[in-house]
Order: structure tokens, then C-alpha cells, then sequence
């Protein structure tokens, strides 16, 4: 069944290591934005010519910060999506909320409309890791914005945390998870902190004013993380996903299998029948309908695709999908090994990297690539 994202590209204060899509001027565009954002949902079977009223079994409102929207646009959002298509009794929506920008009644409001899943960018849950982050909220707005969703009736709640902040230690990281579990936290994405081009943190960095945790201490913390929550029942689904049985995100994890999304808004990308598309970055270009690239995918890049995500995640690859498109990854020389080893386990048609090795998981892919 298809997926839907929706990207909300406004934010409060840009975060020192981002380098999404998201602009700081909410006030004067937001309805311009949401305007134009229902007129490409209502153009969408035309756009990738398919049948109107597709099954939508998730839908997924991602940012920027789209807690920062007027509920009555979030509410504009779903009418539309549920206008133009058809939207399962059971499908999975999430809205990603920034601690500092949700109160208890816009929580109730976003389960009244029927939002059934919370993101919230957490990121850590000590105050001088937010400073250095510039986030807009502190430990205690974090704790209290989980104990609202709670309070407004949301029973699945996803946080996201950072692994690599300058002084970040096994036992602080480990304790952040404690206290988000005890808060009732149902699955976690933990990401290592990445230097991107041009941001305030590759600046820090290249003059010195900063130093981070080396890799090997990066990945200690993660490794403890991902054995600790294991012990606590959750499972990691993706290399940097985990969650209790049952709550696993379902949107994601179509992107991990090659499940067909729509994107809508700015910078948002979409796969339909092995297309793939990508709007514009630029309010400018985004509001003509122009689009970025559009590109069908060849085998040679549907068979990259299928291994680099399927060895990322507990899916797997399909090795029987694989010989359709031309590989047969059985005969790949390190294959045999990989499996002699334990790193790769197979399981009648389907090959999967055992979580051990996802720390390297990229050396091993491109090992097992045609």
C-alpha cells in the first residue's frame, strides 16, 4: 500500500548540524505554503498517473518542525490527503513535534484529528548538550511534552536521540534511555551526529572549537545503546531504529523495502513504479510545480538499492528479487564467507546482516554488490 510524507519545512531556530530543507519564516509563508502543499495533493494522480482514491496504509508529516503549524493547517492537511485518497481504519499517522512547541491542548487536537503517532526530537536530555545543539527547549520540557502526549491519549511515542555530542559518556547516554523508558518511550531513533557541508557544526569544527568523540568512542556508546535496549525487549529493526514489539515505524520502513511513497512539499522525494522524483528545494520553484529530477530506475540501481537497504534493516534481501533483475548474489565470491562467519545469516530466500556488524555495515555491502 502507498505511503504519504508531507514536509513541513519551517523551524524555530536551525540546529548546528542540520542541513534539511527548513526555513526560519513560518509567519509570513506558512499559508502560502499549506495553499499550495493541498493543491499538489489534489494534482497527485495526474502528477504520477495513478489511479485516484490509492490505499494509504501511513502517512507521515516530517520537518523542519511541523508542531510549529497552526493545528487548523495540520487539519487542512489530512482533510486533503483523506479527500484524494483512501485512508485505512488502521494506518499509521505521524506528526514530529519539537518539545518546546506543543502544549497539552494542540496534543489533544492532533489525536482528535486522528494522529496516532509521535516523533519527538528530543536529541538528549541534558541541558548543556541542548545549548550546544541550539535547540529550543531544556531537559525538563522534554520530560513534561512526553508526559502530555501520554495525558492526550498517545500510546505509541518515538524519540530521537543524538550519539556523538562533545563529553557524551555510555553512562549519561544510557541514563537518558532509562528515563525516557520509564516515561513510557516505545521506540527510539539514535543517530550518530553528522558533519554536513555548510553548517554551523562543520564550521566549529574546522577551526577547532570544538572536539568530538572519536568514532571508536561513537560507536561504543551506540553498541552499549543497542545492547542495553535490547535487553529491555526492544529490537532493532534498522541500524539506528528500535522498538518494542508492534510499534516499529511503518512508514519508515517502507523506504527500507522499496515500497512505493508519495512526498509532498518542499524538497520532498517520491517512488512510484521504480520512479523516483524529487521537488525543489526553493519556495519559488516548488510553487511553479516544477520538480527536481525525475529518473526511472535502472536494474543496476534497483539491485544497489535493494542490498543497501535491505542489509540495513531486520528485512533483508530478497534473493529470488535479485535474480528477476539479473544478479545472483548467491555466486558473489564473499558471500559463502560472510555466512561462514556469521556476519550474514541466510533464511530460505532472504539474506539478512546480522546486528552485530552494523556498525560496518557499508564495507560489507559494497563487498556484496555485482
Amino acid at each position: 500500500m502507498l505511503g504519504i510524507y508531507v514536509h513541513v519545512p519551517f523551524c524555530e531556530r536551525k540546529c548546528i548540524y542540520c542541513a534539511f530543507s527548513s526555513f526560519m519564516n513560518k509567519d509570513t509563508e506558512e499559508e502560502n505554503y499549506i495553499r499550495y502543499l493541498i493543491k499538489e495533493i489534489e494534482n497527485s494522480y495526474k502528477t504520477y498517473n495513478i489511479e485516484k482514491k490509492q490505499n494509504v496504509d501511513t502517512i507521515y508529516i516530517g520537518g523542519g518542525t511541523p508542531s510549529i503549524l497552526k493545528v487548523e493547517n495540520v487539519k487542512k492537511i489530512l482533510v486533503a490527503i483523506q479527500n484524494n485518497f483512501n485512508v485505512t481504519k488502521d494506518c499509521e499517522i505521524t506528526i514530529e513535534c519539537n518539545p518546546n512547541s506543543v502544549d497539552y491542548e494542540k496534543l489533544k487536537s492532533y489525536k482528535k484529528l486522528g494522529i496516532n503517532r509521535i516523533s519527538f526530537g528530543i536529541q538528549s536530555l541534558n541541558d548543556e548538550d541542548l545549548k550546544f545543539l541550539n535547540r529550543l527547549h531544556n531537559k525538563n520540557q522534554a520530560i513534561e511534552s512526553i508526559r502530555m502526549a501520554k495525558k492526550a491519549g498517545f500510546e505509541n511515542i518515538s524519540a530521537d536521540l543524538l550519539i556523538g555530542i562533545p563529553n557524551q559518556t555510555v553512562n549519561s547516554f544510557t541514563e537518558q534511555l532509562k528515563k525516557l523508558i520509564e516515561l513510557g518511550v516505545k521506540h527510539f531513533s539514535c543517530y550518530m551526529l553528522q558533519i554536513e557541508n555548510g553548517t554551523p557544526l562543520e564550521n566549529m569544527v574546522k577551526k577547532h572549537q570544538i572536539i568530538l568523540p572519536t568514532d571508536d568512542q561513537s560507536v561504543e556508546i551506540y553498541n552499549n545503546c543497542a545492547t542495553f535496549l535490547k535487553k529491555l525487549g526492544f529490537n532493532r529493526y534498522e541500524v539506528s531504529n528500535f522498538a518494542l514489539d508492534g510499534v516499529e515505524s511503518k512508514h519508515n520502513s517502507k523506504y527500507w523495502v522499496g515500497e512505493d511513497y508519495i512526498g509532498f512539499g518542499l524538497s520532498a522525494h517520491s517512488y512510484i513504479n521504480k520512479i523516483r522524483s524529487a521537488n525543489p528545494n526553493n519556495f519559488e520553484k516548488y510553487y511553479k510545480g516544477e520538480k527536481t529530477f525525475t529518473e526511472k530506475l535502472s536494474k543496476e540501481e534497483l539491485i544497489e538499492e535493494h542490498i543497501m537497504l535491505g542489509l540495513r534493516c531486520k528485512y533483508g534481501v530478497d534473493i529470488e528479487y535479485l535474480k528477476n533483475l539479473g544478479y545472483n548474489i548467491e555466486e558473489n565470491e564473499n558471500l559463502t564467507d560472510f555466512i561462514d562467519k556469521n556476519i550474514i545469516k541466510k533464511d530460505k530466500q532472504r539474506l539478512f546482516l546480522n546486528p552485530d556488524f552494523y556498525g560496518v555495515n557499508n564495507y560489507i555491502i559494497l563487498k556484496l554488490l555485482p
